[in-house]
């Protein structure tokens, strides 16, 4: 009962316009992303990867219950099957709300990104209209929904530079049709946008050398004898 109550949830109207809505808020941002691999980590049976021309190749991830799937199959409680700074882009849209740790999701995310790469961390937001329904949809669940004020502070500690997050869709859930409302600094839920540090490059202490300059005996009209020496 409570893998068909969460897979309805993320198939329902409301859920999926709300993730259209973060989508449109994020995808300026996401157009700007370059380099050769991205990771998505999501919640959705057929959550498909934003259409951005300057990255080549995406790595998909789907969580169901303990597992991860789609391009790859893995544990949801052990680390990510890839090395470290694999992905320029990794995406986690509403992942961190339906793993039986988010922290472990959040640190391998980290672990994963390449120095200079952008994070993007999507969720229902727990203080709005949308948690009391998300609670009720997945009550027999362990989820916990994220305040991104404390993934502000997990990701600072973890040496990546917030840029913003923000608001997004309406501000309660409804089965009705309505007009869209991407960006609401009440809506339903949030886009979190970091990038992590480049490594600095140790500059090198160059040790001076005194150079020592051969002078004949012979000076040319004009010179002192002080100055060649």
């Amino acid at each position: 009962m409570r893998r068909q109550r969460d897979h309805d949830i993320y198939a329902s109207k409301p859920l999926r316009r709300l993730l259209d809505d973060q989508l449109r808020v994020m995808t300026p941002d996401l157009q700007r992303c370059s380099g050769t691999h991205a990771l998505l980590v999501g919640a959705s049976l057929d959550d498909a990867t934003p259409g951005l021309p300057m990255l080549g190749f995406w790595t998909r991830l789907r969580v169901d219950d303990k597992q991860y799937r789609g391009d790859l199959q893995a544990a949801v409680g052990e680390p990510l099957p890839f090395v470290d700074d694999a992905f320029d882009l990794v995406l986690l849209r509403h992942a961190l709300q339906v793993v039986p740790v988010a922290s472990l999701l959040l640190a391998e995310a980290v672990r994963v990104l390449a120095p200079g790469g952008v994070l993007v961390v999507t969720g229902v937001h727990p203080v709005s209209g949308w948690a009391p329904w998300f609670y009720w949809h997945m009550r027999q669940s362990p989820q916990v929904l994220q305040m991104p004020l404390l993934l502000i502070k997990m990701l600072q500690r973890a040496g990546l530079e917030v840029e913003r997050t923000r608001r997004a869709g309406h501000l309660w859930p409804s089965a009705a049709d309505a007009p869209m409302n991407h960006a609401n600094p009440w809506g339903g839920g949030y886009v979190l946008f970091a990038r992590k540090r480049r490594h600095l490059a140790t500059p090198l202490r160059i040790k001076p050398v005194p150079i020592h300059v051969p002078v004949s005996g012979r000076l040319t009209p004009g010179t002192r004898r002080s100055s060649a020496s």
